[in-house]
């Protein structure tokens, strides 16, 4: 991967990993009051993002695997956010505005991610494989 590729990709691991702290906050009735639900969405928004900032350090200690690190942690928290929208269409989990924009925004910033993890190449020629 080329530097600016491992840039990019940190970065979008970074602001993931804001976003799902963020979005506890208002649960722990932090950041806008009224909005405070049951624990499993502390537990779930919380541990999304440690997992990605894990991810985001990771690729800090293990340069050369920034690609795969970001695959899997973007891939757990994919899996984590429609279980999420899952839950709010069978109205288990929270229904507000919020919660639904969150996730639906989320779910595009991760596939978009995922995306450019994806086609970030391990050479040092940038974003295009080598055929």
């Amino acid at each position: 991967m080329s530097s600016d590729s491992i840039k990019l990709v940190r970065l979008f691991l970074l602001v993931e990993a804001v976003s799902f702290a963020l979005a506890a906050l208002p649960h722990y009735g932090i950041l806008g009051g009224g909005y405070e639900s049951q624990p499993t969405a502390i537990i779930v928004h919380s541990s999304i993002a440690g997992e990605l900032f894990l991810g985001f350090a990771l690729t800090w200690y293990r340069r050369a695997r920034t690609r795969a690190i970001a695959l899997t942690v973007q891939g757990v928290a994919v899996f984590a956010g429609l279980v999420g929208v899952l839950t709010i269409a069978m109205g288990i989990g929270p229904q507000t505005v919020p919660e639904i924009g969150f996730h639906s925004g989320i779910l595009v910033v991760l596939v978009v991610a995922i995306a450019i993890s994806w086609r970030a190449s391990r050479n040092s020629s940038g974003w295009v494989r080598k055929q």
